[in-house]
């Protein structure tokens, strides 16, 4: 896969915003919000420019105990097909059970059984998605009590058994930092980066001691600092930055993707 440079999530509020800003390599668009059958006008000006469009899922549930839902895989399927896509990005993350919906990403229990469901998982979606999958570390409010491995280690070992790539999150190895006091850059040194598909970046806000990862916010220097040091590490095919609401005017998220260029720039040199 070429690089994809730095690019942005798009989202309805922003379609005209992004056809008109330089410099932008990719786009990452929720799986979920789109038809791939009626694609949004907007999404189909980007693609006949040629950037790269990548679905990105955010409730197949590679986490869960049961199988992922056929319908949903095929879904995601139909997404990435639609949109020519060079690879379909989800989360390892616990999204449903026992016919109960969790309403937010969680973190998967990191037990060596958990590990072997989820390998299991991935394996099964890997076989229905027609391109590359790639998963993303989440941003926790806490950890269960039996874990095994970090998440960094479980991913790992995840990426040994299936060959799934990953899409790291630095904004969420902030987030868990401060929230749980795990190391951001323990993690970023345990991770296996030659298998790196993308970087998530991103801002948020600190309320009652605990930050939470809103996507409605500048990212904070340290989330910046922290892609300085992947990119220390090994130079990302592509970073993206996420904006999901409370939206603000056009130079300010140009200013965001510059500071996220000069933040890898930084990171690269070193």
């Amino acid at each position: 896969m070429r690089g994809l440079g730095v690019g942005i999530g798009w989202r309805p509020e922003l379609d005209l915003t992004i056809e008109r800003m330089a410099g932008v390599g990719f786009v990452e668009v929720v799986a979920e919000n789109i038809d791939p059958w009626q694609l949004p006008e907007s999404l189909e000006v980007l693609r006949a420019r040629g950037l790269p469009v990548i679905p990105h899922g955010v409730s197949l549930g590679i986490g869960d105990a049961e199988r992922p839902s056929q319908a949903r895989l095929a879904r995601l399927a139909a997404c990435a097909r639609a949109l020519d896509a060079p690879l379909v990005s989800e989360h390892l993350a616990f999204v449903r059970g026992g016919g109960a919906e969790a309403g937010h990403l969680l973190p998967v229990p990191r037990t060596r059984e958990a590990l072997r469901i989820v390998a299991e998982n991935v394996r099964l979606a890997q076989e229905a998605l027609p391109v590359p999958l790639a998963l993303e570390n989440v941003a926790a409010l806490f950890c269960w009590p039996d874990d095994e491995l970090t998440e960094a280690e479980f991913l790992a070992e995840l990426v040994e058994r299936t060959g799934v790539g990953l899409l790291v999150d630095v904004a969420n190895l902030h987030t868990n930092q401060v929230n749980l006091g795990l190391s951001a850059v323990a993690a970023l040194d345990a991770l296996p980066l030659e298998h790196l598909a993308y970087v998530h970046v991103a801002g948020g806000l600190e309320h009652g001691g605990l930050w939470h990862d809103t996507h409605t916010a500048r990212a904070p220097q340290a989330v910046l600092d922290l892609l300085a040091e992947l990119c220390a590490r090994t130079e990302p095919p592509g970073v993206l930055l996420e904006w999901d609401d409370a939206y603000p005017p056009d130079d300010v998220l140009l200013d965001e993707l510059a500071r996220i260029r000069s933040a890898m720039a930084a990171g690269i040199s070193r």
